[in-house]
Formats: C-alpha cells, sequence, structure tokens
C-alpha cells in the first residue's frame, strides 16, 4: 500500500517540480542569451545612436513646434488659404490674422474683393503683373497713401472702390474706369486735382461723399450718377457743370447730384445748371 501510494503520489511530484526547473532555466536563457554576443552589442550601439541623434535636433523640429504653431501676420500665409479664390476671383474678407498689405494675387484675377481689412498702403508693384484686373473694392481698410501708379498698370479696371479709408489724396486713376467710389475718406480740394478724371471719359458713377472737399473737380461729360454730398463745398460757378462759352452745351446724362450736406446755397447760382435736365439735391435757400 506505502509503494502504490509513493508511486501515485510522489513520483507525478517530483516529474512536474522537474520540468518547471527546466522550464525556467530555458526561459532564463532566452531572455539573457537570445542574441549572439556580437548582434546583442550591435542593437546597444544603434539604440545610443538614435537617442544622440534626437537630442541634438532644433526645437522646432519636434512635433508640435513648428512655424504653424507660431502667430504670424497674413503676410505668412498663401493668399488662398487666407482667401477663398475662385475662377478670376479673391475674395480677402475680414481676414485673420490681420491683412496689412495687398497680398500676393494669382496672375489670373480679375475681381478682387479685400474689404474690411487693415491694409494701409497701395503699392505699385501690388498690381503690377495683373493684367487681367477689372474690378478692385478694398473699402473699410486704413488706407492712407497710394503709389503713384499703382494702377496704372491695369488696362482693363472698370471698378475702383476706396470707400471708407484713410486717403487725403487721390492717385492717378486708369483711363478705362466706369465707376470710381471714395466716400468717406480724408480728401481735400488740394488732394484732388482738378483735372483728376478729365481724362476718365468712360466715367458713369463718381462717388465722393463724406470727404472734405471745398470745391467741385472737372466732371466728365460721361458721368450719369454724381455724389458729392456731405463736404465743405461753398459755391459753384457756370464752368461747373455747365460752359460758360457755350450757351448750347447741354448734359443730358447726368440724372442724379446730391450735393445736399454743403455749405453752398445752391439758389446763388442759377445759370451754372441750366445745361442739365435735373437740379441737384442739396440747400437752396
Amino acid at each position: 500500500m506505502k509503494a502504490l501510494l509513493f508511486t501515485c503520489v510522489l513520483v507525478p511530484w517530483l516529474a512536474a517540480a522537474a520540468a518547471s526547473a527546466g522550464r525556467s532555466e530555458q526561459d532564463s536563457q532566452l531572455i539573457v542569451g537570445s542574441l549572439p554576443a556580437s548582434e546583442r552589442n550591435g542593437y546597444f550601439a544603434d539604440h545610443s545612436k538614435l537617442r544622440r541623434a534626437r537630442r541634438a535636433l532644433p526645437v522646432a523640429d519636434e512635433p508640435g513646434d513648428g512655424p504653424m504653431g507660431q502667430a504670424g501676420d497674413a503676410s505668412d500665409l498663401p493668399t488662398c488659404l487666407l482667401c477663398v479664390c475662385l475662377t478670376g476671383s479673391v475674395y480677402c474678407e475680414e481676414v485673420s490674422p490681420d491683412m496689412t498689405s495687398v497680398p500676393n494675387l494669382p496672375k489670373e484675377t480679375a475681381y478682387l474683393y479685400a474689404r474690411f481689412n487693415k491694409i494701409k498702403k497701395i503699392r505699385t508693384k501690388d498690381f503690377a503683373d495683373i493684367v487681367t484686373m477689372k474690378r478692385i473694392d478694398l473699402t473699410g481698410n486704413m488706407i492712407s497713401e497710394i503709389e503713384d501708379g499703382a494702377f496704372s498698370s491695369l488696362p482693363l479696371l472698370e471698378e475702383l472702390t476706396l470707400a471708407e479709408n484713410k486717403l487725403a489724396k487721390l492717385p492717378m486713376l486708369p483711363a478705362k474706369l466706369k465707376y470710381f467710389n471714395a466716400n468717406g475718406n480724408l480728401l481735400k480740394t488740394k488732394g484732388v486735382k482738378a483735372n483728376a478724371f478729365k481724362k476718365l471719359t468712360t466715367l458713369v458713377n463718381l462717388y465722393l461723399a463724406d470727404n472734405q472737399m471745398e470745391a467741385i473737380p472737372h466732371i466728365p461729360d460721361s458721368v450719369q450718377i454724381l455724389h458729392l454730398q456731405n463736404n465743405n463745398i461753398t459755391d459753384v460757378n457756370i464752368d461747373t457743370f455747365c460752359r460758360s462759352n457755350d450757351t448750347y452745351y447741354l448734359r443730358p446724362s447726368l440724372s442724379e447730384v446730391r450735393m445736399d450736406g454743403n455749405p453752398v446755397v445752391l439758389s446763388k447760382y442759377p445759370d451754372s445748371f441750366t445745361c442739365m435736365k435735373v437740379l441737384p439735391i442739396g440747400q437752396y435757400r
């Protein structure tokens, strides 16, 4: 009976213990000696090189630390990332970060809407290569200076809006303009040459309201709508709209003239409007 108990209990226990010891020794060999010494040394050498290379990287090469993670202005970014670019049209309205200058435009741009930004100056180079430009709208910026010739390289430009800026002087304007709006600036008569619009023989709409002008510049015969309200105009004469040397001269195209909000009393100059089919809107007494 004792022999049977020894055989059934003690022998299996001894066999299991021996197997466990064998496995432990095998696992130890796999961990410590799984690679030959030459390969193991190469592995640790390569790992050390990798760690040294990472420490040597400049800060900007670390993830999340590149230039796009830092604040900049609009000039640092591509135009069509800041603006909406459609075929021939660029829309840059209320751009963030602040747009302080005209962006680099695609060569085929025909229509630019850069309203309500913080553009301060128009440079000659801004539109130098955009010969397809037909319309520019820069309403609501902070433009106080426009370099001479800034628009002279735009042979197809028909509409130019510079309303609600800080202009005290008008630049030379393209000859083919049909629409010009400089409402709400700081324009005085000395900043608007008497013949500023003389060569604009296709001009139809001329808006110069809400400025500080004391006199009316030459108005081309082609003009149909003229807004001069809320200036400092104190007088008009027969040559302002008509011609003193031509009693037959008529201006049938001039259909709307606003001069309200000016000091001038229009009834004092009855002969100044005889060539017009409508009287100006303004103060008559």
